[in-house]
């Protein structure tokens, strides 16, 4: 089957997880996981599906970001950074993927999306996923006070960040904002968006760091200058 067809059909498919979820979600522990997945790659997806199980959440949300404040390089187009996400969670049933961002025009920030997703889903818990390194320099993001109102924040710990240092930082947080932060350490792989984007502007292979559908993909569009040296 062709990639073209291949995102079609897990678009359709995506779409019918969320429309299902939508219609049954009530009173449930969501995750929400935004990024610019420039590309999504398998530590993503470790790191999610570990912290699914740890704190029982009944579905995680993946929010490509369109147009974020704070990434200044050029980043890869929304419409294919939120298709490779899409070919990368479909078969996961608790994975579902949103395009709310990326059908926004101009910056798009974290609190924005929360109040949306709050009032989309009144009574669920939000617990928003991101890295510990995140966490740190979270006083910068605007509205940080009611971002930590809005949903409970997971600070995932990767290899090469200091778990004491986000730790000593969170206190700080958590005493100054009333928030909620849960200090995760996350065995996961030691991957990056960073690396693998190298790593295809060499020219090397990216086999097993990313999915199959996702690497054919990025092949087709000719991505991140595959296969050039």
């Amino acid at each position: 089957m062709r990639i073209e067809d291949i995102v079609i059909e897990s678009i359709l498919k995506n779409n019918e997880k969320m429309a299902e979820f939508r219609d049954s979600a009530h009173n449930l522990r969501i995750g929400i996981l935004g990024g610019t997945f420039d590309p999504i790659h398998y530590a993503h997806l470790a790191t999610v599906e570990f912290i699914r199980g740890k704190y029982n959440l009944d579905k995680v949300i993946f929010i490509p970001s369109g147009n974020p404040p704070h990434k200044f390089w050029n980043i890869t187009d929304k419409k294919d950074r939120y298709e490779m996400v899409v070919l990368a969670t479909v078969k996961n049933e608790n994975f579902v993927v949103s395009d709310m961002e990326i059908e926004k025009v101009g910056k798009t920030y974290t609190i924005d999306t929360l109040r949306e997703l709050k009032k989309t889903y009144p009574t669920c818990e939000l617990f928003f996923i991101t890295g510990a390194d995140a966490i740190c320099d979270i006083e910068a993001w605007k509205d940080v006070a009611e971002n930590f109102k809005l949903a409970t924040f997971i600070a995932a710990t990767r290899p090469g960040i200091s778990l004491l240092r986000a730790q000593d930082y969170i206190e700080k947080l958590e005493n100054k904002y009333n928030a909620k932060i849960i200090n995760v350490y996350v065995p996961s792989l030691d991957i990056s968006s960073t690396y693998i984007r190298d790593q295809l502007n060499l020219g090397k292979s990216v086999r097993y760091l990313i999915p199959e559908n996702v690497e054919a993909y990025i092949k087709e569009k000719g991505l991140y200058n595959f296969g050039v040296e």
